[in-house]
């Protein structure tokens, strides 16, 4: 089989492990997208119908990746004629559940086609219900209650039973519990559903269903899910009842890499995985094809000290490659300038400033930083500057939806003010009330002509392509002209990203008409970090920022870790004196350093002003775990010339740098 040519013994044998509950521990780097793919390839080569066939990960990013891969491998050739399923169902879990509820969700009164709540839609339907409460956002705020509605659902509890719970408890319970059974009557008054709906919803319907949940576990005989470690409680229960009649569950993950429990991911899932499955396998993928032996022997070094973990010694056959180096500044705007002198050199030296990437583990590390490259004149792009969060992008896309379903009152309040057309909140609430007869003539002809333009839209959604429909939406509610015709040029800016947003939605072309649509609209209110790196203004050339959370999954030549002190990396609110939380930071280091191929740099300050006040910081903890042996310890401040090898560490006793 000429598939299987370039792998390694364990890919293989992970590859060919086709029957049965199989968990593959897969180190940083070991090519588990490849093996992922190249499995499916061979279940499909050897029989098993492409419709059968389930893989789930945790972002868009990786779910297209791997959709292409898969598609790359079978090429147009294997297609039955006709046939709708010529590729395996490729999904994050957020997609299956779409899935799930758009096809059996009708027995739980779901509509075919509802819209899904981005966080920013959330929080402000949180904070239109604690007005209505009388809550000042001052004393609760919206993120607050709805961080708590969330992981309540994710625990699987209902609003009622939170209600019964929290109904007569301390303040902040009583008031989450009574704005939530609010917010679950705007979301059913807008047909839509949050993010954490997408995972509770079909667990009840399986659970609850017996019929449908049998249906499902048929439809998807073989169920592969990516990034095991990752899931929580309730995506564990969705999976365990998706497998539970063939049992073909293929689980891939890293203990090692689990950095998300503190919003639920369930390392247990993966760690227990053998007491559930007592006839599992388990396959470790341990080769490292990304970095360099040096990097993966420091990663080594760092993660062996954990504890709670599976056990698995990663190796490389690339060259030793760099020492890492080591840089302590005067300060974070010290820090700064030296990242960019250095990246400087790299660049002069003939590395491309999108092969280097910047990590810090809070997000206020990050004014510094781009305050550092925007002096160096350092191309630059900060992760997390939300492409689908942008006003003009959020405003075409409730036109999108206004034109899928005229009745959302939500979407129509936007669509009617973006562009302006001389539609007031007040008029649009005395349709709302039914008080039609009530408007003045002047009134109701704005009215009638908005809502032409909607039916006009809403019959082309059912056919068109999603790119040509957005297109028509532009150009059909004055957005074109408002922005780029009549525009300034800030304005024909922010029309570039409305353009790009079409370019986003002919990824879903092969679908036209509202199905396609559909899946484009839960998509954009499903997009992570990440996914921004394919979006807008952000696909720019330069280096890129980003907290160590959001690289997970992401590779660079060349990583720059900034803020390499106690307290900070470790995070003191994360590590506390909990053991558990000691070792998460331990992983999100970890994770940190895998990211590097050739060269991976970690910087400090002496001196950070944190909360407006200077504070004297000691170096990471994480530092003395590396090999003293891997490390180049660079003290200079001018880095023009090539920094000497010191033989001593910050952690030697004679060493007084304070």
């Amino acid at each position: 089989m000429k598939y299987l040519d370039g792998l390694n013994d364990a890919q293989k044998s992970a590859v060919l492990a086709t029957d049965g509950p199989i968990s593959v521990l897969a180190g940083a780097g070991s090519g588990k997208t490849r093996v992922l793919t190249t499995r499916i390839y061979h279940l499909i080569r050897s029989g098993v119908p492409a419709g059968e066939i389930l893989a789930v990960t945790f972002t868009n990013k990786a779910a297209r990746e791997m959709r292409e891969r898969v598609r790359k491998q079978l090429g147009e050739d294997v297609r039955p004629e006709g046939a709708p399923s010529w590729l395996p169902f490729i999904a994050t879990f957020h997609g299956l559940g779409r899935e799930l509820l758009e096809s059996y969700g009708k027995v739980m009164g779901i509509p075919r086609f509802f819209s899904v709540y981005d966080r920013d839609d959330s929080e402000k339907a949180i904070g239109a219900a604690l007005k209505a409460l009388d809550v000042e956002t001052k004393e609760l705020s919206p993120r607050s209650v709805l961080n708590r509605i969330s992981r309540a659902k994710g625990e699987g509890i209902r609003a009622g039973e939170f209600y019964e719970k929290n109904g007569r408890s301390s303040f902040g319970g009583r008031i989450a519990a009574e704005a939530w059974l609010r917010y679950e009557k705007t979301l059913a008054a807008e047909k839509a559903l949050d993010f954490d709906d997408l995972i509770a919803l079909p667990v009840r319907l399986l659970e609850e269903h017996e019929d449908i949940r049998e249906l499902a576990q048929n439809r998807w005989k073989y169920i592969h899910i990516d990034e095991y470690q990752d899931t929580n409680a309730l995506q564990g229960r969705l999976a365990n009842m998706l497998a539970a009649k063939h049992r073909n569950l293929f689980v891939v993950g890293d203990i090692d890499q689990t950095i998300y429990t503190w919003r639920g991911a369930s390392i247990e899932n993966l760690l227990e995985f053998d007491k559930k499955y007592p006839e599992a396998q388990t396959i470790v993928l341990a080769q490292n094809y990304r970095s360099t032996k040096n990097l993966v022997d420091a990663a080594n070094t760092v993660i062996e000290k954990n504890k709670n973990r599976k056990e698995k010694y990663s190796t490389s056959e690339k060259a030793a490659g760099e020492p890492i180096t080591v840089h302590m500044a005067m300060s974070a705007e010290d820090e700064a300038r030296w990242i960019a002198m250095r990246i400087q050199k790299l660049m002069r030296e003939g590395e491309k400033p999108e092969d280097i990437a910047i990590l810090f583990r809070t997000n206020f590390q990050s004014r510094a930083l781009e305050e550092g490259l925007l002096r160096a004149n350092v191309p630059y792009k900060l992760l997390g500057t939300h492409f689908f969060a942008r006003k003009e992008v959020k405003d075409a896309l409730s036109w999108m939806r206004l034109a899928m379903d005229p009745s959302r009152e939500v979407d129509k309040l936007r669509a009617a003010a973006n562009p302006s057309r001389g539609i007031g909140k007040i008029t649009l609430g005395k349709l709302a009330a039914g008080q039609r007869g009530a408007l003045r003539a002047g009134e109701l002809a704005k009215v009638e002509a908005f809502e032409s333009v909607i039916d006009e839209l809403s019959r082309a959604a059912e056919t068109l392509m999603p790119s040509e429909f957005v297109k028509l939406v532009v150009e059909k509610s004055g957005m074109r002209r408002v922005l780029y015709d009549e525009g300034s040029m800030e304005d024909r800016e922010r029309f570039e990203n409305v353009e790009e947003l079409a370019s986003v939605a002919a990824r879903h072309d092969d679908v036209p008409g509202k199905e396609g649509i559909a899946t484009f609209l839960a998509e954009a209110a499903l997009a992570s970090d990440q996914d921004e790196m394919d979006q807008g203004d952000n696909s720019r050339r330069g280096v890129t920022l980003m907290t160590v959370h959001a690289a997970k999954g992401l590779e660079f030549g060349t990583i720059f870790v900034s803020g390499m002190e106690e307290g900070l990396f470790p995070h003191q609110a994360m590590g506390g004196d909990t053991h558990r939380d000691e070792e998460e930071e331990r992983r999100l280091f970890y994770v940190a350093m895998t990211r590097a191929k050739e060269r991976l740099i970690l910087t400090l300050a002496r001196v950070r002003k944190i909360y407006g006040s200077d504070t004297y910081a000691e170096p990471s903890s994480f530092l003395s775990d590396i090999d003293n042996a891997l490390i180049l310890y660079d003290e200079t401040e001018n880095i023009s010339r090539p920094p000497e090898r010191k033989r001593h560490s910050f952690f030697d006793d004679d060493d007084d740098i304070f």
